[in-house]
């Protein structure tokens, strides 16, 4: 099977590559901006968006024409990625799978790409990409695989090159024949069937101090001053420490859960909806918005979203699968005589049957309810009663899969 992966270095650059890197970034962004512009002035006319072939005879009479001849100093390929991301950006719009695409601003997500042209020198740790030469970078690992493509981006002050490659790997086959239920909470990060919990990082609440001290001061500075551009730096490294934070605990809970499970079941959150604003509009207010607004706060800073992307593709690379289930009443269900009731929950981490009596740990409920979801959604589809389509999916490279070749039987 092919496996596609990322390798993310810190780039080296010296003081005229970092001036070209901004220009490169710089470029793209304009371009992105202008297409933008000629795509809505265009779709306001005639009811339909340019193609990107248009586009790319719109680049080439920018690159040309006397006031952006600037343009033609950047590489070509960065600029025609740009107007690739754009068309893709409308797909998505019409496909109902994203928002309508907005104009990009300085420093906000500044990057660009190379489809092809880069070299690799891992001896030396140092990597060419076209019109900018032969960079050194900080090795942490080797690169496996061919190289596809390399997007080079800016962030607080660094820049990086994530080098995708391409590979042929065995088909895996996962280690373990086991499968958990998992539960996904603010006051445990998760908790799984067997009793496993993993307690929360709370990468920015715990700088919610720090963050709001260093806000006030930006708010004291006088605007795009010398003084005021420091202080936004400072705000800026801190909500990366933030992410990195964040995102080294969802990668190593991940991998840890991932390595021990040939079967997660999880509940199909939407965290879009569920983080949603309480505030209502002037004829119809929201209700206890301020308590809303924090607990959305809290749903983000776990990184749901993130943890279930790297569930997903971590158990596709072991020959494990990931099954999402229907969450409704996973935490109000009674596992030892299936009562449903809302008294059931007696408090955030306390779960007690009006009915039989049952009590346990809620999470811990809620994780085995989550079990039970998986081994029922299962048994349907290796009875073939429900299609899978109905049911919910469980997913790996290579689509639906027999539960035998994870090492699985349904009982």
């Amino acid at each position: 099977m092919k496996r596609f992966q990322a390798f993310k270095y810190e780039l080296m650059p010296n003081g005229e590559k970092q001036r070209n890197m901004r220009r490169f970034a710089g470029s793209c962004r304009f371009v992105f901006n202008k297409a933008l512009a000629l795509q809505k002035e265009h779709y306001a006319n005639e009811k339909k968006k340019l193609s990107y072939a248009d586009l790319c005879k719109q680049l080439t009479e920018w690159r040309k024409s006397s006031e952006t001849q600037w343009l033609s100093k950047t590489h070509s390929q960065p600029l025609q990625q740009t107007l690739k991301d754009l068309d893709q950006a409308y797909k998505n719009v019409f496909d109902k799978r994203a928002d309508f695409p907005r104009f990009k601003k300085k420093n906000q997500s500044d990057s660009f790409r190379y489809p092809q042209g880069c070299k690799l020198d891992q001896a030396n740790s140092r990597i060419f990409l076209p019109k900018l030469g032969w960079i050194r970078y900080r090795k942490s690992r080797e690169v496996l695989g061919v190289v596809k493509n390399v997007t080079v981006s800016h962030v607080v002050g660094k820049w990086y090159a994530s080098i995708q490659t391409e590979r042929e790997v065995a088909q895996p086959v996962h280690q373990s024949a086991s499968i958990v239920g998992l539960d996904a909470g603010i006051t445990l990060f998760a908790t799984l069937s067997d009793g496993t919990m993993f307690e929360p990082v709370n990468a920015l609440r715990k700088n919610a101090v720090k963050l709001a001290k260093y806000q006030r001061c930006l708010s004291r500075k006088t605007k795009f001053s010398r003084n005021w551009k420091k202080q936004k730096q400072k705000i800026s490294r801190l909500h990366q420490r933030v992410a990195h934070a964040r995102n080294d605990f969802l990668h190593k809970t991940s991998a840890i859960i991932s390595k021990h499970h040939a079967m997660i079941v999880i509940e199909d959150l939407k965290v879009t909806n569920m983080s949603k604003s309480a505030i209502g509009t002037l004829e119809a207010p929201g209700r206890n918005v301020k308590a809303k607004s924090g607990l959305n706060k809290s749903i983000l800073d776990q990184g749901w979203g993130e943890f279930r992307r790297q569930l997903e593709y971590k158990q596709a690379w072991r020959g494990g699968d990931v099954l999402a289930i229907n969450p409704r009443n996973t935490s109000r269900t009674c596992p030892a005589c299936n009562y449903v009731s809302a008294e059931n929950r007696k408090s955030q981490s306390r779960f007690e049957c009006v009915e039989c009596g049952y009590a346990e740990n809620a999470d811990l409920n809620a994780a085995i309810n989550i079990l039970r979801a998986g081994h029922a959604q299962l048994a349907c589809q290796v009875n073939g009663a429900v299609m899978p389509s109905a049911i919910g999916t469980h997913r790996s490279d290579s689509g639906y899969r027999s539960l035998s070749a994870v090492g699985i039987t349904v009982l």
